[in-house]
C-alpha cells in the first residue's frame, strides 16, 4: 500500500519522475503474489491503483542501492539491518516518523484485520508518505506542483480540494 500511495502522491505532485519506488516484504513466502484485495480496495477508495504491484522479497533486491528505505516496524528494521552489509546508517527510516507522530511509532501489519483496518492502516499511510514525500522534496530541491492546501489522498467522499482554511 505505501509503494502504491507514494507513487501516486508524487506524481500527482509533479515529481513522480524523480524517484524509483519500490516495496518488498521481509517474509518471503508471498512473493509474486498479488495485494491483498482489502489493501486493493482500500488503496482504491483515495483513487489508487494497486492492483498491478506484485509482493517481492528484500532478498531479491539489491537495498544496498536504495538511497532511502523505509520500513513499518522495528521488527523490519531488524530484518533490513541483517540484509545491509555494512549496517543501517541513516537511510533507514520507521514509515511514521514522517507523519508527525514521535519516533518510535510503528505501523502494523493489517493482514489479520478487518476491512477496516486496511482503511485505518491506509489512511496513516497516506499521511506517512504525505510527509515523506515532502522531506524528500525539501532534500532534493524539487519543485512540488501541487496546489497548496489541496489534500490528495483521502478517500474519494472526505476530499477538501480547496484550501485548507
Amino acid at each position: 500500500m505505501a509503494e502504491g500511495a507514494f507513487s501516486h502522491l508524487a506524481d500527482l505532485r509533479g515529481v513522480g519522475r524523480h524517484f524509483e519506488v519500490g516495496s518488498a516484504g521481509t517474509v518471503c513466502y508471498q512473493a509474486g503474489s498479488p495485494p491483498n484485495p482489502r489493501a486493493v480496495r482500500a488503496a482504491a477508495r483515495s483513487g489508487v491503483d494497486i492492483s498491478g504491484i506484485r509482493a517481492r522479497c528484500i532478498h531479491d533486491l539489491d537495498i544496498s542501492s536504495f538511497d532511502h528505505i523505509f520500513v513499518m516496524d522495528h521488527g523490519n528494521w531488524q530484518d533490513v539491518a541483517g540484509a545491509l552489509e555494512g549496517g543501517i546508517g541513516p537511510r533507514v527510516h520507521l514509515v511514521a516518523e514522517f507523519a508527525g507522530s514521535g519516533v518510535g511509532m510503528e505501523i502494523e501489519d493489517p493482514y489479520y484485520g478487518t476491512e477496516s483496518t486496511f482503511n485505518s492502516t491506509f489512511a496513516l499511510l497516506a499521511g506517512c508518505v504525505e510527509g515523506i514525500l515532502d522531506s524528500l522534496i525539501a532534500l532534493h530541491g524539487l519543485v512540488d506542483s501541487s496546489t497548496p492546501g489541496e489534500v490528495i489522498l483521502q478517500p474519494k467522499h472526505e476530499r477538501n480540494h480547496g484550501s485548507a482554511g
